[in-house]
């Protein structure tokens, strides 16, 4: 009787932990992430020119290398998380490290001593005052902007997924709650976003640099202590050792028995049963996909065994880790066939600025700053996501019994056609733009049209849904079908997406000018061919989105046995003490 109380005392426990209220504390931390990193990622090619003396050239350059960075270090910040420490554990360094970087960049732009004589607003009589910054203050910038990008990189690998793992994947309810979790991160990400655009941006340049780093070092410090307060609603992941180490013994195991042959009965392959597992395993089953894999789960007979080292982990594996490496083959199509999606999301943004300089404004007596657009596709997402969530999901669980309401890959597959549709609208606008221009005369004229640049309304709701759809759906997606041993590898892998888009957009540009004969050369857009430009990017991302259909036709979700140890605790993991729930 003694037992069964203490195993019903211990489920009840479990039951208290973890849920919204401890997701709440996920959704501020990244909201006030988002807000001071957004801020520097649009803002601080304003600074490198007007402040540390760069040409517009390497300051666009380093800004892109910022945010580039800061996507694909966001694998390290996955590989400590998922080998060392703990998500929970991961969030809170690497965030201090963001503070030690805005704090650094603060620092030097309090202090005139650590920048170089600025050339901004300078009088041409005193051009010769302007200078170069030395190695020193070049070391304290880019110390500075590095850490932030290492801190934020940590952040994103690990926050997501510690969230979601406030969750029970295997409840039903669990589930569906789930799914609405990344809806409702993207909403709070998105007001952060919001903030990080206008109000840190307008201190920024009204207030001085140091007021907008110092603000955002000391936001991000208030936010670790956020994370701290809620330590007695999470429920903590333990950490299963690296998943690349893992993924390279079974490529490794599976070269070195490719002679041998695979047995009929497939239970000969070595497998961890339910009642043997250890440290918190994950136990998949067997799949057909990627048959040559299950080599590396062929025991070698008695005889090859004395002559080997037939048992190491280099040499034999269980077929859940080697379906682990297969779910890791599997996913890198479908994160492949996204990253065109964001190259167009990339050059939407860069293009629409543009395009609203040379168009009216104002509403009423109030001119909408050309920067400041980025601001109506945000409010249209924090409309949005509310809508899906609670008026669209409902319904379609009713017809298709999916607690998502549908299928992650369905999501991403609707988001992925309606960016095809809204680089078709943005065609249909710019053209009608530039008619505008030669109806009017104003083709060479800086005059702004008599246009509103609410035109452009039409393709920043269509595509905005669709980066609700695709985004959303990619992190529901990777954190449902990576194992307990990889989730924070799995979002690490979708934030590379955003990366891949960001650093292959120029490179699309600059393809497309030379093949072209310079749709895009020309410094006015009204003698440019952008809506050809658009045109081909919709073109391009039909096909895109027809192999990203074979990649989701092929793809073979994970099955895990029922029964068997979860990887989530509602305790502080301890060194190696392994708490696991049933």
């Amino acid at each position: 009787m003694g037992i069964c109380r203490n195993v019903k005392t211990e489920e009840n426990q479990l039951q208290k932990k973890g849920g919204t209220r401890a997701a709440l504390f996920v959704y501020v931390v990244a909201g006030i992430d988002t807000m001071a990193f957004i801020s520097k990622g649009v803002s601080l090619v304003t600074y490198f020119s007007g402040y540390m003396n760069f040409s517009l050239t390497k300051s666009a350059n380093t800004v892109t290398n910022f945010m580039g960075t800061a996507f694909l270090l966001s694998l390290f910040g996955a590989f400590l998380s998922d080998t060392y420490f703990s998500r929970f554990k991961t969030c809170v360094l690497f965030s201090i490290i963001q503070v030690l970087g805005y704090a650094l960049l603060g620092v030097q732009a309090h202090f005139s001593q650590l920048r170089p004589f600025p050339c901004k607003d300078v009088p041409l009589s005193q051009n010769d005052r302007c200078e170069s910054a030395d190695a020193g203050q070049l070391a304290i910038l880019y110390g500075g902007v590095y850490l932030i990008a290492l801190g934020n990189s940590g952040v994103k690998a690990a926050l997501p997924s510690f969230g979601a793992d406030q969750f029970d994947e295997k409840d039903p309810k669990g589930d569906a709650k789930l799914s609405s979790y990344f809806n409702w991160l993207l909403f709070f990400i998105t007001i952060g976003a919001m903030l990080g655009v206008t109000l840190i941006v307008w201190i920024g340049d009204n207030q001085g640099w140091d007021w907008s780093f110092g603000i955002c070092s000391v936001a991000v410090g208030l936010s670790i202590l956020l994370l701290t307060m809620g330590k007695q609603f999470y429920r903590y992941n333990v950490p299963k050792g690296s998943p690349l180490m893992r993924i390279s013994q079974v490529l490794v195991a599976a070269f070195r028995n490719r002679n041998l042959p695979l047995p009929q009965n497939k239970e000969d392959l070595h497998q961890i049963r339910s009642g043997e597992a250890e440290n918190g395993i994950e136990i998949i089953q067997r799949t057909d996909q990627f048959k040559c894999l299950d080599r590396a789960a062929i025991p070698r007979n008695n005889q090859e065994a004395s002559t080997s080292n037939a048992h190491g982990p280099w040499s034999l594996c269980t077929i859940s880790q080697v379906e682990e490496t297969k779910i890791v083959v599997r996913m890198l199509p479908i994160i492949l066939s996204t990253v065109f999606m964001n190259t167009c999301m990339a050059q939407l943004q860069t293009f629409t600025i543009q395009q609203s300089m040379t168009m009216n404004r104002k509403i009423q007596n109030f001119e909408i700053p050309a920067p400041s657009i980025p601001v109506i596709p945000q409010i249209f997402q924090l409309i949005m996501i509310p809508v899906y969530d609670r008026i669209f999901v409902p319904i379609a669980r009713k017809f298709t019994g999916i607690p998502s309401g549908i299928r992650q890959l369905q999501r991403i597959g609707v988001g992925l056609i309606l960016s095809v549709v809204s680089m078709a609208v943005s065609a249909v606008v710019e053209s009608r733009r530039k008619s505008v221009a030669i109806e009017h005369n104003m083709v060479d004229s800086a005059s702004q049209l008599p246009m509103s640049v609410f035109w452009l309304g039409f393709q920043f709701v269509i595509f905005s849904t669709a980066e609700i759809l695709t985004l959303v759906g990619l992190l529901d997606f990777f954190y449902a079908e990576s194992t307990s041993g990889m989730k924070s590898l799995s979002m690490a892998i979708t934030w590379c997406s955003l990366a891949f888009g960001y650093f292959t957009s120029s490179v699309v540009v600059s393809v497309i000018n030379k093949v072209s004969g310079g749709w895009l050369a020309n410094n006015n857009l009204n003698r440019d061919k952008l809506d050809y430009f658009y045109w081909l990017l919709a073109a391009v991302s039909v096909l895109n989105f027809g192999f990203y259909l074979l990649c989701a036709s092929w793809y073979k979700y994970k099955k895990p046995e029922l029964n068997q140890e979860g990887p989530i605790s509602d305790e502080k993991p301890k060194g190696k003490t392994d708490m696991r729930v049933v």
